[in-house]
Parts: C-alpha cells; sequence; structure tokens
C-alpha cells in the first residue's frame, strides 16, 4: 500500500433525513440517517464530484484512515488518494454508507420510531434502486446536481449502473467494475444457503437477537465462509493454500486439517465479530432482486436506452461469480444504444476481488479514464475553497 499517497486522518460525516423515502416494496422509511464521507475539493462550478457505492461488507469509509491506526484504512484505499487512480487532488469523492448496512446508516438495530425496539427482521426491504434514491437526496443536500462519475465494484457497480438508468442527467460518467445486470440462479442460490444458515441458527431470534444479548454467530460465519469461496478463484486457492496441511498429517476427525479450512473460519470468525445478521439478509436481497431489464422483457438494451453517460466497464478473467460474460452484456446493451463505452477485461487470478487488489493494468486502466475525465472541467485544476 502506498502510505505516501495516503489521505491522511479521515472523519464520518452524518445526515438526517425526516422525508418518507417510498421503496419498491411499497413500504417507505422516514426519520433515518445517511453516514458518509467525502475527499478532497469541489470545485467552483461542482462539477468534479464522484459518488462511490460500496459492496456487500464494505461501507462509506473508502480510503484514508480513523487516527493513526493503519488498520482502519478504507476499503479502496488504494483507488482514491492524493496521485491514485481517482485522484483527490482533481475530484470530490463521496463515499455514502447504505440504508440497511451496519456501519452507521439507519439499519436494522436501529430504533423504529413506531415501536421504540430495534427494527430487527422489520426493517424494510431494501433494493439497489432504494439506495440509488438515497443517494440522490443526499447529493441534493450537498449541491450536487450533476455526478462527473458514479463508480463502484461488484455490487457498488449495480448501483452505479441503477444511477445510469435513473438519473441520466445526473451523471457524466459510469463505471461499473466487476460487476453484472442481474444474478444467475447460482448466485441466488448463494445467497440464499447463506441467508439460511442465519435464519435457522437458534440465536437468530427472528431477527431480534438484539434484544436477547446474543448474535446468530455460526450462521454468520458459514455465510461468510460460503461467500468468500465464492470471491477466490480456483487458481488463487490452490496458489495461497493448494492441499496444505495445517499439522503435516491427517487427524481423521472433523475438526481442521487443510489450511483453506483455517484460512476460511478466520475469516468467518472475523466477519462475525463485525457484521450484523439482519444486514447480510437485506443486502444479500437486493443482489438478488437487481435485474433493471426485469420491466422491459428482459431486454436489457431496452432497460439502458435512456442512459446518457459515457461508460467505463472493467471485468476480470477468473472472476467466476460476475463473470467478464456478464460485463460483456452491459457493453453490448450500451453500444446497442450507441453509447460511448471503455471495456477491459483484466487477466488477473485473484477472481472476484481482484477489483480490490493492486494489480498495475486494472488501476492503470482507471487512471487512464479519469485523467481523461479532469478534462472536462476546466476549472478543476484551479480549484479553491468549496463553493
Amino acid at each position: 500500500m502506498d502510505n505516501m499517497n495516503s489521505l491522511g486522518i479521515v472523519s464520518p460525516q452524518s445526515m438526517f433525513f425526516s422525508t418518507p423515502l417510498p421503496l419498491q416494496s411499497g413500504a417507505q422509511i422516514s426519520d433515518y440517517t445517511l453516514v458518509y464521507e467525502t475527499y478532497g475539493t469541489l470545485n467552483a462550478d461542482r462539477s468534479n464530484a464522484v459518488l462511490v457505492c460500496h459492496a456487500l461488507n464494505a461501507s462509506h469509509h473508502v480510503a484514508g484512515t480513523y487516527g493513526d491506526d493503519a488498520g482502519t484504512r478504507g476499503w479502496w484505499d488504494n483507488m482514491v488518494g492524493p496521485g491514485k487512480p481517482l485522484d483527490t487532488d482533481r475530484f470530490f469523492v463521496i463515499g455514502v454508507n447504505n440504508l440497511g448496512s451496519c456501519f452507521g446508516s439507519t439499519g436494522p438495530m436501529h430504533t423504529n420510531p413506531a415501536t421504540g425496539k430495534p427494527y430487527g427482521a422489520h426493517f424494510p426491504v431494501i433494493t439497489v434502486e432504494d439506495w440509488v434514491q438515497a443517494q440522490a437526496r443526499l447529493a441534493d443536500e450537498l449541491g450536487i446536481a450533476q455526478f462527473a462519475a458514479v463508480m463502484g465494484g461488484s455490487l457498488g457497480g449495480m448501483q452505479a449502473l441503477s444511477w445510469s438508468i435513473q438519473f441520466p442527467e445526473r451523471l457524466r460518467h459510469c463505471l461499473v467494475i466487476a460487476s453484472t445486470p442481474k444474478l444467475s440462479a447460482q448466485n441466488i442460490a448463494f445467497d440464499d444457503v447463506a441467508r439460511q444458515a442465519i435464519l435457522t441458527d437458534p440465536d437468530y431470534h427472528g431477527g431480534d437477537f438484539y434484544e436477547h444479548g446474543v448474535v446468530p454467530r455460526n450462521g454468520l460465519r458459514v455465510a461468510r465462509m460460503l461467500g468468500h469461496i465464492t470471491y477466490l478463484s480456483d487458481d488463487d486457492m490452490a496458489a495461497k493454500f493448494g492441499r496444505d496441511l495445517r499439522s503435516g498429517s491427517y487427524q481423521f476427525g472433523y475438526g481442521i486439517d487443510f489450511e483453506i479450512e483455517s484460512y476460511l473460519r478466520y475469516q468467518g470468525d472475523k466477519f462475525s465479530d463485525y457484521f450484523d445478521a439482519n444486514t447480510y439478509l437485506l443486502i444479500t436481497k437486493a443482489l438478488d432482486y437487481f435485474d433493471p431489464a426485469k420491466d422491459f422483457g428482459g431486454n436489457l438494451a431496452k432497460a439502458l436506452e435512456a442512459t446518457r453517460a459515457k461508460f467505463l466497464v472493467v471485468s476480470f478473467s477468473t472472476d467466476w461469480r460476475f463473470a467478464p460474460e456478464r460485463s460483456r452484456e452491459i457493453v453490448e446493451a450500451l453500444v446497442a444504444n450507441e453509447r460511448i463505452v471503455t471495456y477491459a477485461e483484466i487477466d488477473a487470478p485473484h477472481g472476484h476481488d481482484a477489483f480490490l487488489l493492486d494489480d498495475a493494468r486494472y488501476m492503470n486502466v482507471v487512471r487512464a479514464y479519469f485523467n481523461r475525465m479532469a478534462a472536462e472541467f476546466s476549472t478543476v485544476e484551479t480549484a479553491g475553497a468549496c463553493a
């Protein structure tokens, strides 16, 4: 990690909304808070703002650290910062924690004003489209009428794509990285098995485990272990772990024999310490429901007809969760609408997680794209204090 170009110490902010937000489910949520962070300086004509949308277990904390603790470094710190591909000396970057999350924005663990108790499983089901609507409200409050770009990887890429559909005039560029226009049946199956692990944990208590002072830890562990398998490629797991034995020989039991088992259990234990079970259910359902072509008879080109942005679409060769074929579907649908599209398929061994890593080719593609974008706003090089 390049510490010389780190943003340094950053601080989260929050904004309260009393006006009800109508949701796709027909429900609504009011009196909610969104937590967010900003990096860089908004230029005089407010043309250099970039919204970064987060993936499943990430948050508003995109870059920088809290205090001097390097362990609190933002989840995309290698991407965002001074001189980095998304250069905060040029761009004003916003990271927003989505509704339903467990990292500050209103979610299932917060008090439901109607009952005085935590929402628990009664927190309304949220969709990608709902998140985008909430993000647009935050942008309104920040005085940003149009983003230079909206970008994200994985689930964040779905949000970026949804922005281009719901608010075509409010972004000039859309960066969709390691994402998909909809989940395959296999992906939905993985999500459901993970949810069942949580729902059947005796400590889940129908979602009201907060009041019982417990955490459905076993369910969260299994959910994370299953999910983590899908984020890595077979080649990557073979290179890191192979069939290496932890103790050098078989133990002839059902404990940990192989190093890959030890690694997955470590990841599961760590996840269960910081993530919320109800949030996991909500976010995986949002993944499952995302399908902008659904209302257009499955025609993705028709769904993207209203878009006006220019696009960068990036995929990774060994990403079998959101395979390159899914990104090419997006590209083909955009080309059918005569949109300007840059597509990069990176030959990388790391599977889905490659979008978080430091592959030089990938970083250079993103850097070059933002460099070209910076030329579009005349005041960026002389940006002063926030207008």
